[in-house]
């Protein structure tokens, strides 16, 4: 699959995500890279067979002090290789599997603890819509 294929389905899989995450990201890249490098995945002390589909690099949210500010945005790496690997090819398991990889990620980025996020995920594995968004629905 091209660079922009993915791209595509990167942009799709951004719609099916809860839609407080897009509004509340601030001062952050999405990037695509083709694979992890073997220094960063030595770096995470990964297992060989371990997949590493995405990676948040920055301050969380809930860290930052009143001094946090002019600074680079934080990033969120997606790695094409191993997403595609992952899901075989197929699109539509590429779009989930990138939304839930940019679930992951923006759950660090906001400084979620690994079972608020893992909440989240199941949320959205089970295709169930965000509380924040049915209540924001209903009062529409």
């Amino acid at each position: 699959m091209t660079r922009e294929q993915f791209r595509e389905l990167v942009e799709e899989a951004i719609d099916t995500i809860p839609s407080k995450f897009a509004r509340e990201v601030r001062n952050l890249a999405i990037v695509i890279e083709d694979e992890p490098s073997a220094e960063l995945l030595d770096d995470m002390e990964m297992e060989p067979d371990d997949l590493l589909l995405g990676l948040y690099q920055g301050t969380p949210l809930n860290e930052r002090g009143w001094g946090y500010g002019n600074q680079l945005p934080d990033r969120i790496t997606l790695f094409q290789g191993p997403i595609e690997e992952d899901c075989d090819g197929d699109d539509d398991q590429i779009v989930v599997a990138i939304g839930e990889t940019l679930i992951h990620e923006l759950g660090h980025y906001f400084g979620m603890t690994e079972d608020e996020i893992m909440a989240i995920e199941e949320r959205y594995w089970r295709g169930e819509p965000d509380p924040e968004d049915a209540k924001r629905d209903e009062s529409s």
